[in-house]
């Protein structure tokens, strides 16, 4: 079997390519990325290409499967760039897959495409698919999965996969996640337990998280299974500020929303960090995920709980984790983190 993964050098594409080469089934692998990495394995080769403008069809052909995983998150400053490559150059891939004759997709979604839902109880893969509106992420994930409709309907022969997945840590992203959500103001130090003492409890806001490593599981038995359709993808427990709090000996202090939201939108304003406030508004507002059809369909079971990913992640920010790929790299910040200064806050890409 051989498999292409498109936005192979990310948090999730590393993990899908750890999985993918202990499978053997799986004989050949093509990672394709804007920037090359200095990631090298066995099985893996790769190719640099941009969904947005270069030919796909070409790196597809031959194929028994496309795994496709290239989004941008960042500049959260220019919605056109985002919009450019999250919506049309996911379905550039995707129409390339049915051009190339590729038999299967497997697309990553995520729980940011579902509409306001429940915090109280778990919706399944039907839950209405709109997206949050205030959230330029969800709207775009949201887009994807109704072109995707389309798609599937005008090439029936192609297997489509799509997994909605929840919050995705791990160790070796600290680096990658700190950039797109902290910013090249975060101070590491902050990431030390003992420095946490507190955790902001703000009304409704319960997240999923998984461990990168059971994503790229999930992502190995969807290929193997001969999957179709959607499959929430998350670890247990939910988190909230009473979890978090259980795990890092934390107290939750009460923050109103509206206190939270307009501090999240003044530093994103002031540059200070790289998120605009449409994205706690997506975390206050997604549903809490049921898993029963990637447990009973795939045979997915996560082998860390959401907690552990978490500490995984801290764990990573301490020490300045990551891999040689330009998503995770901590060398792709400069010293001092000098180019993320440089190229501005939510701006441009480092």
């Amino acid at each position: 079997m051989r498999v292409v993964v498109v936005g192979a050098t990310g948090n999730v594409g590393t993990s899908v390519l750890r999985s993918l080469e202990m499978e053997p089934q799986v004989e050949s692998i093509l990672g394709i990325a804007r920037r090359l990495p200095g990631l090298r394995s066995p099985k893996t080769e790769w190719a640099a290409a941009d969904v947005t403008r270069d030919e796909l069809a070409p790196h597809f052909r031959g194929a028994d499967a496309v795994i496709l995983l290239a989004w941008l998150i960042q500049p959260s400053r220019d919605l056109n760039k985002l919009w450019m490559v999250n919506v049309e150059g996911s379905m550039r891939a995707a129409w390339a897959v049915k051009e190339a004759g590729v038999p299967a997709l497997l697309y990553a979604s995520s729980v940011g495409t579902y509409s306001p839902g429940p915090k109280d109880r778990a919706v399944d893969e039907s839950w209405p698919v709109d997206g949050i509106p205030t959230s330029y992420y969800s709207r775009q994930k949201a887009e994807v999965e109704r072109r995707l409709n389309y798609f599937e309907r005008q090439a029936p022969d192609v297997r489509v996969v799509r997994m909605r997945q929840g919050l995705t840590f791990k160790k070796e992203a600290a680096q990658g996640i700190r950039r797109l959500f902290g910013g090249s103001f975060f101070p590491s130090v902050l990431a030390r337990r003992g420095f946490i003492n507190f955790i902001p409890e703000i009304e409704g806001l319960r997240s999923q998280v998984v461990h990168s490593y059971d994503l790229g599981e999930a992502y190995r038995l969807a290929l193997l299974r001969e999957a179709r359709g959607a499959f929430n993808i998350a670890a247990d427990p939910v988190l909230d500020a009473r979890e978090i709090g259980r795990i890092l000996d934390a107290r939750p202090v009460p923050v109103p929303v509206t206190l939270a939201r307009a501090s999240v939108r003044l530093s994103w304003q002031l540059r200070l960090q790289p998120v605009p406030e449409g994205w706690l508004d997506l975390a206050l507002n997604v549903p809490i995920m049921d898993t029963t059809r990637a447990r009973e369909e795939l045979g997915w079971t996560p082998s860390r709980s959401a907690g552990d990913a978490l500490l995984d992640l801290l764990g990573g920010l301490r020490v300045g984790a990551g891999l040689d790929t330009p998503p995770l790299s901590r060398g792709t910040s400069g010293p001092l983190r000098i180019r993320e200064l440089l190229t501005g806050v939510g701006r441009r890409e480092p």
